[in-house]
């Protein structure tokens, strides 16, 4: 994968602005003494997660950089 890319697909970002309000809601419930609202807070930080990768396997996610050489292309090139 292209290291120039740095994740900026529509799967990284839906995965962190849900796990973002996740932290968030987590972050607020342990100013409010809610134990209920801070496991609330975890899952929604997990299904972030869940989010993110499902929306990547559904080809949302970084593709293959076609710059790159393949190790055949690269040996081929090196012995020419």
């Amino acid at each position: 994968m292209a290291a120039a890319a740095h994740g900026h697909n529509p799967a990284a970002w839906t995965g962190v602005t849900i796990t973002f309000i996740g932290f968030g809601i987590a972050g607020v419930a342990m100013i409010l003494p809610s134990v209920l609202l801070v496991w609330a807070g975890l899952a929604v930080v997990l299904l972030g997660g869940v989010v993110g990768k499902a929306m990547s396997m559904a080809g949302m996610g970084q593709q293959p950089s076609t710059n790159v050489y393949t190790p055949e292309e690269q040996a081929a090139l090196a012995t020419a």
